[in-house]
């Protein structure tokens, strides 16, 4: 018999309105699941358990009353913990923001629990979002489901392990360079970045604002599309969100693949690729074209510069967005004695890791006088020429498809005291960021130490639709249905 937790969202919605089971035993099953495994992946920061079940209960009730409100009616879902969440702490991983209860809930969450969801807690991340491993929190790091000796990818670690094993049936993250696709990749799950814009960024506690955007996880492409159905939308809050009709994603899956141009970008299959990263998606591409679509190689040539552009950009903005935490608004506070200065100082050495810290450094030096046109205002004319071959492929493609991330999972601790290894995780996913595109990673296989690959499928902006329907395909064609082994309801906690 399938344990309710390993249910997609999809099919535990059919059973809800059925009867053949509440959501009450959905999130029993979540938290059973969570139990067992907690100790081994640490992948919340926050079981919000007694929050949990009065939604889990509204929900059931609702529905006894004949009331639907949509296909989230009471299924758990997980959140980063960067997402402000009105009466549960929100700590964005951080000293800085331990023990913060936020006042409002971000706008992605309000419409999750409008849509009925239950929201089960707060998932761990790398502090601020900033790192590529989930190794920079400051509670601890989360592991990898498929091997705890191994890192889950971030800096959405947390949701993306919640999902794989099963103690949450979807969850959301953000993404500013790569951090829900690379870890939906290494966990073997579905991580989607939607558009810039077209998901509401009010109440996300910001790193650098002109590339995060929030996302779905999901265990299918037809789950992820559910997700995104519930969040996306112009929002009055959020300036840079889009006002404009919002398609039925999950009505965008059926189709496949024939007659589409999808081009396998030659930039980001060479050197610095896996070998059987590189053997497993070049094997998609060729069974996409046996599917009935025309594969043809397409160059992003200003590829070879996003990331060092990205790691000026993104500093940058960490830089201003993060002045505000100076122990004077809200926060830690030092209780050193001395001046305002010496106060603040010492507020920011104790409440900031040091990731936080060095990205700090690094992006006030780069915005300061006499090296700002040097390198930030160089880095932004990379950007613009990065968007300029997005533009230009697709004039000759529908889609464009990748590894998501040059490797499988690594060891914990490997890359720890190497951040250009570190940052080099990202180099897949960080050119969609900087053109502000959509993009998916699909899981396709396992390489032979049994960790999962992840396929990206890349699309012009509000593109959400076109790629959806060639993840479909993606997921159907390599029928990965393989689940990580701490998955099982068997495992024993250590």
């Amino acid at each position: 018999m399938t344990d309710l937790a390993d249910l997609t969202i999809v099919a535990a919605g059919r059973g809800l309105r059925s009867g053949e089971f509440s959501s009450v035993d959905l999130l029993d099953a979540v938290t059973r699941r969570a139990s067992i495994t907690e100790a081994q992946l640490h992948a919340y920061l926050t079981l919000d358990k007694k929050g949990a079940r009065s939604a889990a209960e509204a929900a059931d009730a609702a529905f006894a009353d004949g009331k639907d409100v949509g296909p989230l009616q009471g299924i758990p879902i997980a959140l980063k913990d960067n997402m402000c969440t009105i009466g549960v702490e929100t700590t964005a991983a951080s000293q800085m923001l331990a023990g913060w209860k936020p006042p409002y809930d971000a706008t992605v969450v309000r419409r999750l629990k409008d849509a009925g969801a239950v929201v089960t807690g707060k998932t761990n991340l790398d502090e601020f979002a900033m790192g590529s491993s989930t190794e920079n929190s400051a509670f601890g790091e989360t592991r990898n489901p498929w091997n705890p000796d191994f890192v889950p990818g971030g800096s959405s670690g947390g949701s993306a392990a919640a999902v794989a094993v099963g103690s949450a049936f979807g969850a959301f993250g953000s993404d500013t360079g790569g951090s829900i696709r690379q870890p939906a990749a290494l966990c073997g799950v579905v991580g989607m970045k939607p558009t810039y814009g077209l998901v509401s960024r009010y109440g996300l506690i910001a790193f650098a604002s002109s590339l995060d955007q929030i996302g779905p996880f999901a265990r299918s492409v037809e789950d992820s599309a559910t997700l995104l159905d519930a969040i996306a939308g112009w929002d009055r809050f959020d300036s840079t969100s889009i006002d404009g009709a919002v398609p039925n994603f999950s009505g965008s899956l059926d189709g496949g693949v024939g007659g589409l141009r999808i081009g396998i970008v030659s930039d980001l299959m060479g050197e610095g690729i896996d070998t059987q990263v590189r053997g497993a998606v070049s094997g998609m591409a060729d069974k996409l074209s046996e599917a009935g679509a025309e594969v043809v190689e397409v160059g992003l040539p200003s590829t070879e510069f996003a990331l060092s552009a990205y790691y000026l950009i993104a500093p940058a903005e960490c830089s201003s967005n993060l002045a505000r935490f100076d122990g004077v608004r809200y926060g830690h506070r030092s209780n050193v004695e001395g001046t305002t200065e010496d106060m603040m100082s010492h507020t920011r050495a104790e409440g900031f890791g040091p990731e936080v810290i060095r990205r700090i450094l690094l992006g006030t030096y780069a915005l300061s006088a006499g090296y700002y046109d040097a390198f930030y205002g160089q880095a932004q004319r990379v950007r613009t020429l990065v968007r300029r071959d997005f533009a230009s492929a697709y004039e000759k493609v529908d889609v464009l498809i990748s590894p998501t991330s040059p490797t499988t999972a690594f060891p914990v601790g490997e890359r720890s005291a190497d951040p250009i290894a570190m940052y080099y995780s990202d180099v897949c996913t960080i050119p969609s960021n900087l053109s502000g595109e959509p993009a998916i990673s699909v899981p396709i296989g396992l390489d032979d130490k049994g960790l999962p690959i992840g396929f990206q499928v890349m699309a012009p902006s509000l593109g959400e639709e076109l790629m959806y329907r060639v993840a479909a395909a993606v997921e159907s064609i390599s029928e990965f249905t393989k689940r990580a082994p701490l998955a099982s309801s068997e495992v024993v906690a250590p």
